[in-house]
Parts: structure tokens; C-alpha cells; sequence
């Protein structure tokens, strides 16, 4: 009897990459539905990957139950019981690169990405900059895939979301004939947030014709989300009373979602809703922009002043003399173009 593929892939993090991994799954479970595809990241992910029938999330606590090298040992030993065929690599790192040799070892057959670190470091570093786009991460993850043996196509964007609306926010979406407009005003770094005053002008413009709901999550993000959904009449928490699950539901029903380099923007395009990005000390060329998303629907720090951008692929570092690089963008310029977008909507 021929055995059952069964394709495990490695992505513990962050959210943003992992998010990324989505178009390709849906091409994989499509094209491949008899085979079964093994996610393995941290337990948060799960909600992630809900839409897909041959799609198992396995969900790790790398910080508790796998530290070190004894740790790693374990977790390999936990994953080959899982009886994979095929190991895909999808991060590329020291903890994955060590259970990648071990599954070497066992005769499995393994394949990791491209990172393109080097073309990375010239596109970011100031001296003999090469400024040209690289290659998107979503066609890096694809390859991964098609040198196992599992041919797909991403370029067939499918949106296999239901529309079902959590209860708890019906009576908000359908109060009025409004359009909807998500706002990220977050990343993780400060080289990739759009400085929180600009922000405000934007919110409070947008949301005199349209109703806004915003999203972010730790205690700075949630208070500065409070002040803004008391201040303004259409303004709404996204993140205070949905969870991360239920936000995922709320997407497909947004008509415009502007995000930094950031999440949200991935799970907005994810999504199929039109998505305009924000960014400062990154820039699209790095190959994280969401999906399917016109270039036309990046708004970037004027290079012209700043030929250093970008400084970073994550947005960790601000040079001196970079610091206000993001004010180049001003908020008449996204308030136009976001109107822009939902009037050819």
C-alpha cells in the first residue's frame, strides 16, 4: 500500500510570516487535497489556518517545553513521530536548520528557503546600495514546495472565505451604509509605525465619512485605541472585544485596510480586501508586501531625502539623521489616495 504524504512545515514565527504562508497553503490544499500539509508554529497561529480541510495546525511552546539543545532533540523526536514524508523549512534559522539535519540523518527528505540574505544586506546597507526589487517571500515559500515535488500556482488567487460576521459587531457594520476602513496604527518596530500624531489626522478625517475600526494589542496600543474610539463617533475597537479568531471573520467584510508593514495588511489582503501600506524605515522591495496588492497601494518615505532607505528588512534600527523619515509622508497624501481606492471599490 503506498503511503500517505504527509508534509510538515517549519514557520515558528513572527505573525506577519506567518501569515504570508496562507496563499501558498491555499494553492497546496487545493491543487494537492490528498495530501496532508502540517503546519508546526506557536500555539497563537492556529486561527490562521481554520479555512483548510488538509491543513493540521500543530502549535509548539518553543519557550517552555523545548528549550536548548536537549530541547530541540525532544521537539525533533516529538515531530518524527508525526510520520511526515517531506519536511519544508519555511524559517531558516539555527533551531530549524539543527532539526533539519537531523531529519537529513533519517533519510528524510528535506528543503528549506532562500532567504536572499545577501541580496537583503545590499538592498538595506547605505555604501554600494543595490536598490532593486528581490524576490516577494510568498514565491519563496512556493518554491520551498515545488523543489518537494508539490507544483503550485499562487498566481490563481482564491479568497475561499464565508462571509459570516461575528454576532457581537453586527449592529455596528449594518447601522448605516457607510463604508468600513481597518486601521493598523502599529508595527513592532518604530521604524516601521507611522508616528501616532500624523496618524490622528488621518483617523480623524477618514472617519467623518466613513467608520473606521481599529486594530493593535498591548497596553500602550489599547490606550491610545481607547482615546481615539472616544474621541471620534465612528471610530471602533477592533481588538478590545473580538478576538484574534473573530477579527480573521471581520476582514472580508472591510472595504479598505491601511497598515504599515505590518499583520494586519497580510491578513487584510489574505482576505481579498484592497490594502494600502505604509513604509518608513522598510520598503516593498524587501519582498513583504501583501499579496495580490497593486505597487500603487505603497506609500513610501521619500528616498530622494532619505537615499538610505530602506535602513532595515524589520525596521529594528533608525539611523541618526533618519528619525523623522516616516513624516515625509503626510496624512493629506494617505487620506487621498484611501478615498482613491474605495471610490474605484
Amino acid at each position: 500500500m503506498k503511503r500517505s504524504k504527509k508534509v510538515l512545515i517549519l514557520r515558528f514565527s513572527s505573525y506577519g510570516d506567518v501569515a504570508i504562508m496562507v496563499p501558498v497553503l491555499r494553492a497546496l490544499s487545493t491543487t494537492h487535497p490528498e495530501v496532508t500539509f502540517k503546519v508546526v508554529s506557536r500555539p497563537k497561529m492556529a486561527p490562521l489556518f481554520d479555512e483548510f480541510r488538509n491543513v493540521d495546525f500543530i502549535g509548539i511552546d518553543l519557550e517552555n517545553n523545548f528549550k536548548g539543545l536537549r530541547g530541540l532533540w525532544d521537539l525533533f523526536k516529538y515531530l518524527k513521530k508525526l510520520k511526515p514524508t517531506h519536511i519544508a523549512d519555511l524559517h531558516h534559522v539555527i533551531r530549524t536548520r539543527i532539526i533539519c539535519f537531523l531529519f537529513r540523518i533519517y533519510g528524510f527528505r528535506v528543503k528549506s528557503i532562500n532567504k536572499g540574505r545577501a541580496e537583503k544586506k545590499a538592498l538595506t546597507r547605505f555604501k554600494n546600495k543595490i536598490f532593486q526589487p528581490l524576490t516577494p517571500t510568498v514565491f519563496r515559500y512556493s518554491k520551498v514546495f515545488i523543489s518537494l515535488g508539490f507544483p503550485n500556482d499562487i498566481t490563481k488567487k482564491e479568497i475561499p472565505y464565508g462571509k459570516v460576521l461575528p454576532k457581537k459587531i453586527e449592529s455596528i457594520f449594518y447601522a448605516d451604509k457607510k463604508k468600513w476602513i481597518g486601521i493598523a496604527p502599529f508595527a513592532s518596530f518604530k521604524g516601521k509605525t507611522y508616528p501616532h500624531d500624523l496618524m490622528q489626522k488621518v483617523v480623524t478625517l477618514l472617519q467623518r465619512d466613513y467608520k473606521i475600526l481599529l486594530f493593535g494589542s498591548g497596553e500602550n496600543e489599547t490606550k491610545l485605541i481607547e482615546v481615539w474610539t472616544k474621541a471620534y463617533l465612528n471610530c471602533y475597537d477592533g481588538s478590545k472585544e473580538l478576538t484574534f479568531k473573530e477579527q480573521l471573520m471581520v476582514f472580508p467584510f472591510l472595504d479598505l485596510m491601511i497598515s504599515m508593514d505590518s499583520l494586519n495588511g497580510h491578513l487584510a489582503s489574505n482576505a481579498g480586501v484592497p490594502v494600502l501600506t505604509l513604509w518608513g524605515q522598510t520598503h516593498p522591495y524587501a519582498g513583504f508586501s501583501p499579496f495580490g496588492q497593486p505597487d500603487k497601494n505603497s506609500i513610501c518615505a521619500d528616498r530622494e531625502k532619505y537615499p538610505g532607505i530602506p535602513t532595515s528588512i524589520y525596521g529594528k534600527s533608525i539611523p541618526k539623521g533618519y528619525e523623522d523619515a516616516f513624516r515625509t509622508i503626510k496624512p493629506l497624501a494617505i487620506i487621498e489616495k484611501a478615498v482613491e481606492i474605495l471610490e474605484k471599490k
